[in-house]
């Protein structure tokens, strides 16, 4: 493949929406363990906002490609790539690792000391082609589409880490999910509900809360018009939550201890609000609670979300789809909250 310039979503300094850059990119040659996919389809997530704000105390590597998960179709291939064919339709991995350490021969590849997210440590996914190597892609089954791939990548790992292999949510459980409207929020009410679980989903509005219903939430909590742990406690006849999925941050963390159960486990991803939150220590160990700390999900995972998703078990929540050009905007309406699941970025019109 010849050396050549595609646009990309650059981040060159730290800030606001005016920091984001559509850029020409010079792609590096492809090697034989390569793939060179042409993108079609990325979702932005909580991450990038936080990449292109600035984080104190971590330093990004500037300038950086944002987007941590995408598809696309197979443009070219290495001459050792065997079993990916040009033409193929594809799911980019939104995370990489070594692959030969004790971690990933093990499953466990996010524990890799070498483990990277794509648009956060390295270059992401929001650039019209890219070259990435055999081990970070997936052939998609014909039963998903590209959109449904783009969406559901990192939001359905991540649940799925949190609530089944962290947590270890079991039948006739109950589980309070906070943020209920995010994609990483759908997500967790679907597998929650799979696995026998009753949700209480919190958000910010009535109209969003009516969508968490039809995704399978069984009560609903608006926190602009309730007070999170109490309604939980009536909810729950004072017994409180087996479960709080957990990932906004500083805004609810309070809320999250008081709303466990005696036993309870809390398992957070995220500060989307903030990530000073404050534990008071009385509650932990008198009522016996655990926190789990969780960042994504292993490669085994995300073929395991993959595999339900084949079987129609979960669906990718789309909230709107933008060309990448209108990148600026689809920040503004994922900071101010006004969506419900996932925002795509559109590429190669």
């Amino acid at each position: 493949m010849d050396k050549r310039f595609v646009a990309a979503i650059r981040v060159h300094e730290h800030g606001g929406i005016d920091k984001l850059r559509i850029d020409q990119v010079q792609i590096r040659e492809l090697r034989g363990t390569d793939v060179a996919v042409r993108v079609k389809y990325t979702s932005i997530n909580h991450l990038d906002l936080w990449v292109r704000r600035g984080l104190p105390a971590v330093t990004f590597p500037l300038p950086i490609i944002l987007g941590s998960d995408g598809s696309g179709i197979v443009e070219e291939v290495g001459s050792e790539v065997t079993d990916i064919n040009k033409g193929d339709r594809v799911l980019i991995a939104p995370g990489t690792s070594c692959g030969k350490c004790e971690m990933c021969l093990s499953g466990r590849d996010n524990l890799c000391r070498e483990y990277k997210i794509l648009g956060e440590q390295c270059d992401g996914v929001d650039a019209e082609l890219i070259i990435i190597p055999r081990t970070g892609i997936i052939k998609l089954p014909d039963s998903i589409s590209l959109e449904e791939a783009a969406a559901s990548a990192l939001v359905f790992m991540t649940a799925y880490q949190m609530l089944v292999e962290k947590a270890r949510v079991q039948p006739g459980e109950k589980v309070l999910v906070l943020g209920a409207s995010s994609g990483v929020g759908s997500a967790a009410i679907q597998i929650a509900k799979f696995y026998g679980a009753s949700v209480i989903a919190v958000a910010g509005s009535d109209s969003k809360l009516e969508k968490a219903k039809e995704l399978g939430a069984d009560e609903l909590i608006n926190y602009k018009t309730d007070n999170i742990h109490k309604e939980v406690r009536r909810l729950t006849n004072k017994k409180g939550v087996e479960v709080v999925f957990e990932h906004v941050g500083e805004l609810t963390w309070r809320e999250s201890i008081l709303s466990a159960s005696a036993g309870g486990r809390i398992v957070t991803c995220g500060a989307t609000t903030g990530y000073n939150g404050v534990t008071d220590l009385r509650y932990l160990f008198s009522r016996q609670l655990t926190i789990y700390g969780s960042t994504m999900g292993s490669k085994s995972t995300l073929f395991k979300m993959l595999n339900l998703m084949t079987q129609k078990k979960f669906k990718a929540v789309i909230d709107r789809i933008f060309s990448y050009r209108e990148v600026a905007l689809a920040h503004e309406i994922m900071e101010s909250g006004d969506h419900f699941g996932k925002i795509l970025l559109r590429f190669g019109d």
